[in-house]
């Protein structure tokens, strides 16, 4: 379709083929051209069959787009249309091969782009075809984009097959908080049903690339949602009640708790890091104000985090488009982690001279790399030179690449000594922090202490806000309780948009709204700012949880109304803080003898904090990483499909 004329010529050329010479003469626009590329257009006509009618891709399709433009009213050819056998791809994406017209994109995207060699070109000249080369599942965390890079209706997506039309659909801007990465999208919904996820260009970030997790898992939005208000009564069996009569209840289990007048109940909240810097910033007000009657407490169920880093690192993505040649990866399968993440990673590897070493076990990352060694000693090791090699190879290399993931600061107590002998002794590092959650790095911005086993026997009142049904939580509010016989000492309640095992043994469910149903920032793992706007409304009588906090008690919503421009202060000194971590002391290092000697002494009292058990990644299912993941029915189904993959019950 780019054929053009060029004075004196023959026949039409290709003008992303010919090179460019001194007084050419071009035209584009003549009926040579015109005919040209109406005739290029009736043979990709050939075999493709009229579903325009029943296309998903109809409206969208750039085939569609170019025979409007260039295409003529009658086809010469009388030959029956050639039709191929649809193939398997996965419970994401949906094929209808005849209408393929060989343009091989998909092709390319596997092969350079995802790493997996699944798709290829099969047979020769008009019985060309598009196929895998083995007869499995495509297995890939961006596997969805292949429904973008189709110009046609071949490769569409499996969820959004025969419901709505793109014309019908409104659009708004959001990021994904799958994951802390933060991709930019476009959520389409029709009136408040969200029926896809589409990616938005960033080229700081995302490019045109998103996960499968932010593309397909938007109907965890409907899907075992909490509607109603729950308690238990006397006999241990859920009920429904409105918001009135919570209120009273509430109020009624607060009077019992008070045995004399100087005594205030105990309140502690739990928090994670998928809530969003505008509610935690409201905890983080009401932790410093004075009740009559409630002692409020406000602990985060995450390990706890070096204020070093936090304070002092701040590196972007484009940095890795820099000449650094090193990269070390440390207790992360960024793979599953942070796809995108490691599409970055490989285009380098495969274009640039990039070597990349990884401490903890052997991953598929779908690229070349190096194992250093499978225990955190190896970290002491390469900083006091032991690692002779790799050692020289670090010390001399400018902006090398550190990469740490969640299980680092679960077997590394003392990281603030790490990161300092990393600050000082390197060259302009970069740090990226990958996290699982997408806000990690805003909470540990508001520094809330981890929450142990003793705050919860001193409390009297348990809020568990937007908590995943993970096993820790179940062993601090379940099953220590239930060896203890302190259960029923304590009111505990369940403040979260979705269900499960754990909120079925606690006495208040309340319902909460998603991210896709309430607006607020969220930091990803680059400490950049990035607003999730309100995309749908939620189901009535939900609310969000600093709605739901400012009720409850009623001295806090008289406090919200008199500080609330205190509030808005402290929000965007938090936000301001954030963008000001960019602050880099260096130094210059005249020998590496005296590096070894000088960290060899500063790591002596680091040893003890370090064990010597294998390092690896805490995640091990990527369709299923979080609280809004695990409610989703499509990656449920890819997650039983990975799994059947690589058992023998397939």
């Amino acid at each position: 379709m780019c054929l053009v004329e060029i004075e004196k010529s023959v026949k039409p050329v290709a003008s992303c083929a010919l090179p460019l010479s001194n007084n050419m003469i071009i035209y584009t626009d003549t009926p040579l051209v015109k005919k040209a590329r109406e005739n290029v257009l009736e043979t990709l006509l050939l075999n493709h069959p009229l579903d325009c009618p029943i296309c998903d891709q109809a409206g969208e399709c750039d085939l569609q787009d170019q025979t409007k433009l260039f295409g003529g009213d009658y086809s010469r050819s009388f030959i029956n249309k050639r039709s191929v056998e649809d193939k398997y791809c996965g419970p994401l994406i949906k094929t209808i091969m005849t209408r393929c017209i060989h343009c091989t994109r998909c092709v390319r995207f596997c092969s350079e782009i995802a790493g997996v060699e699944f798709l290829g070109t099969l047979n020769r000249g008009g019985s060309t075809e598009i196929g895998s080369y083995f007869s499995n599942d495509f297995f890939s965390e961006i596997s969805g984009n292949l429904v973008d890079l189709c110009p046609v209706g071949a490769l569409t997506a499996k969820p959004y097959a025969f419901k709505f039309r793109p014309w019908e659909l409104k659009s708004s801007e959001s990021i994904d908080c799958t994951d802390s990465f933060g991709s930019n999208i476009y959520v389409n919904f029709k009136e408040s049903q969200i029926v896809r996820v589409l990616p938005k260009n960033n080229f700081d970030l995302n490019n045109t690339l998103i996960s499968d997790k932010a593309r397909f898992s938007y109907d965890s939005v409907n899907t075992n949602r909490v509607n109603n208000i729950y308690y238990k009564d006397k006999n241990k069996h859920l009920k429904k009640i409105n918001w009135s009569n919570f209120f009273k209840k509430l109020k009624e289990d607060s009077f019992k708790k008070i045995n004399y007048p100087f005594k205030k109940i105990k309140c502690t909240f739990i928090v994670d890091d998928e809530k969003g810097i505008k509610s935690l910033n409201l905890l983080n007000v009401f932790k410093n104000t004075n009740t009559d009657f409630f002692n409020l407490k406000f602990v985060s169920l995450t390990h706890k985090k070096s204020n070093f880093y936090v304070k002092e690192f701040n590196d972007s993505l484009n940095l890795i488009s820099s000449k650094t040649k090193i990269c070390c990866l440390f207790a992360i399968n960024i793979k599953i982690e942070s796809a995108l993440l490691n599409v970055k990673l490989r285009l380098k590897s495969l274009n640039e001279d990039f070597n990349l070493y990884s401490f903890g076990l052997n991953y598929n990352l779908n690229y070349k790399f190096d194992i250093v060694n499978l225990h955190l000693n190896s970290i002491l090791n390469l900083f006091e030179g032991k690692e002779i090699a790799l050692s020289n190879i670090l010390i001399k290399e400018n902006n090398s690449i550190f990469i740490f993931g969640n299980s680092f600061y679960k077997r590394v107590s003392n990281q603030k000594n790490v990161f300092k002998s990393i600050k000082k002794y390197f060259f302009e590092p970069i740090i990226l922090d990958v996290s699982n959650f997408c806000n990690t790095t805003g909470l540990h911005l508001f520094n809330f202490n981890s929450i142990t086993k003793q705050d919860i026997i001193e409390s009297d009142f348990i809020f568990c806000l937007d908590l995943d049904d993970i096993y820790r939580l179940r062993n601090l509010l379940l099953f220590d309780f239930y060896k203890k016989n302190q259960i029923d000492n304590k009111k505990i309640i369940w403040i979260n948009s979705h269900g499960s095992f754990l909120s079925l043994n606690f006495d208040y469910i309340i319902p909460n709204s998603t991210f896709f149903e309430f607006e607020d920032v969220f930091f990803n793992f680059e400490h950049k700012p990035q607003k999730a706007l309100k995309t749908c409304n939620p189901f009535k009588d939900v609310f969000d949880t600093s709605t739901i906090l400012t009720s409850c008690f009623e001295n806090i919503r008289q406090f919200n109304l008199k500080k609330n421009d205190e509030l808005n202060l402290n929000f965007s000194k938090n936000i301001e803080s954030a963008l000001l971590f960019n602050k880099k002391n260096k130094i210059n290092l005249k020998t590496n003898l005296f590096l070894n000697n000088y960290i060899k002494q500063t790591f002596t009292c680091v040893k003890t904090s370090i064990n010597y058990y294998p390092i690896k990644s805490n995640l091990k299912d990527f369709y299923r990483s979080n609280k809004f993941t695990k409610n989703s029915i499509i990656m449920s189904n890819c997650s039983k499909d990975k799994i059947l993959n690589y058992t023998n019950f397939k």
